[in-house]
């Protein structure tokens, strides 16, 4: 992947997490963050990264609830506690986008619309 189009992803993501942690956000950003959480996954599951599995189910949960708090009352604010692991979680995705050559990252874009074609609840695997 270019630097360019490496920069520009991780730039949108940042500013979704900022918009979102200060309730600014609308369900635009909070999509970019689901992406993220999964991009992150499919391209941790390839070989880049490391990050406990929890912690992207964390990130999930707390994009469920934003989605949930939003439709109920219009707020669109992450919930603080998970702040944190978005900002881990980030910080994969910069580094996976800096490392992962082109080919992972459109196989790990493929592999996000098969799952959001299908009718799984998540693709993250947590192990017991």
């Amino acid at each position: 992947m270019d630097r360019a189009s490496a920069n520009e992803q991780s730039l949108a993501s940042h500013l979704a997490l900022v918009a979102c942690r200060s309730g600014l956000g609308n369900g635009h950003l909070v999509n970019e963050l689901m992406r993220v959480v999964y991009l992150g996954w499919f391209l941790q599951r390839a070989g880049y990264g490391n990050c406990p599995a929890g912690q992207f189910r964390i990130a999930e949960y707390a994009v469920e609830t934003t989605l949930a708090h939003a439709h109920e009352c219009g707020e669109w604010r992450l919930p603080e506690e998970a702040i944190a692991d978005f900002e881990v979680l980030l910080a994969l995705y910069d580094s996976q986008l800096a490392s992962a050559p082109l080919h992972e990252v459109l196989a790990a874009e493929q592999k996000l619309r098969a799952f959001l074609a299908g009718t799984s609840s998540s693709p993250i695997v947590v192990s017991a």
